[in-house]
């Protein structure tokens, strides 16, 4: 059965992905709140059960949020899902690329990629890539500045000084924290190359950092990793939402693409995430990747 939005009429529409908890799940309810259309994309069934139930009695009008299902460490699922979007909608104004996670050790899928660089960066390169027809099309009918793409970063990407080119994915040697550090980095490399080639479309694509957000990150991650967790100071998921909400909604999100936010201030990321020459290196190895996986 084809499924399809409520007559949107001047309502934006909004994709939020890890949207089933934490920062997506929030930052889904904000803009529902505010009257957006919006979808959201979530993996485990119970979580995404009970998020579609919050989110849809907080929404400010009947059918303001759709709650699909999608394995992000799949590219196969991302596909599915970025053609169930289209299904539902003719036109996307904000795509907010949430989804990721940490873990505790090296995870080959089924498609022989590794999890933690498939779902934080190869599966937001895809899905960004299959919904830009759709951010075109609400490009061309809107003022300039207002079809966004947002990635969730993390300041982790000072950590590391660059991307492995011989081995992007962690195939070889796995170190978890590494191997996350990069796939961060490899946030802001492509919102910088996605800024760059999409602004003449009138796209505009931003990056932030959320902070430390108590919420279920770490729990597929190392002792290490929810050890740093529980000791840090963290925030509650509300308020990187807050920043999320501000950088689709108000005017500086819209202004000068390839940025990196915190706290609706923008700050400067790492060098290595300033590198022109490695922002588009990454798009064409991530281009040969998905090639290599049939999704030309």
């Amino acid at each position: 059965m084809e499924m399809s939005l409520p007559p949107y009429a001047d309502r934006p529409v909004a994709v939020v992905t890890g949207a089933s908890s934490g920062i997506g799940r929030a930052t889904a309810r904000t803009l529902a709140e505010q009257g957006w259309q919006v979808i959201g994309v979530g993996r485990d069934p119970v979580r995404s059960a009970a998020a579609e139930a919050e989110i849809a009695a907080a929404a400010r009008e009947d059918g303001g949020f759709t709650m699909l299902r999608g394995d992000f460490t799949l590219m196969a699922d991302v596909r599915r899902v970025a053609g169930e979007i289209q299904h539902l909608t003719p036109r996307l104004d904000v795509l907010i690329n949430n989804a990721g996670g940490v873990r505790d050790r090296q995870i080959i899928s089924a498609e022989g990629t590794e999890a933690t660089f498939a779902v934080n960066h190869l599966a937001p390169f895809l899905l960004t890539r299959e919904l830009t027809p759709l951010l075109r099309a609400s490009a061309a009918s809107l003022p300039a500045g207002s079809t966004r793409v947002i990635a969730v970063s993390s300041s982790g990407h000072r950590a590391v000084d660059g991307l492995d080119w011989d081995d992007l994915q962690s195939l070889g040697e796995f170190r978890p924290a590494v191997a996350y550090c990069r796939a961060k980095l490899a946030n802001i490399l492509f919102t910088r190359e996605l800024a760059r080639r999409a602004g003449p479309d009138g796209i505009v694509a931003q990056a932030m950092h959320p902070g430390v957000v108590a919420s279920n990150f770490s729990a597929h991650g190392d002792a290490a990793m929810r050890a740093h967790m529980a000791a840090a100071d963290t925030v509650p998921p509300d308020e990187p939402a807050e920043t999320l909400a501000w950088l689709a909604t108000e005017p500086e999100g819209g202004r000068t693409g390839g940025r990196y936010f915190h706290r609706r201030a923008e700050e400067l990321p790492a060098e290595a995430a300033r590198d022109d020459a490695a922002a588009a290196r990454l798009w064409t190895e991530s281009e040969r990747l998905l090639d290599g996986l049939g999704l030309h």
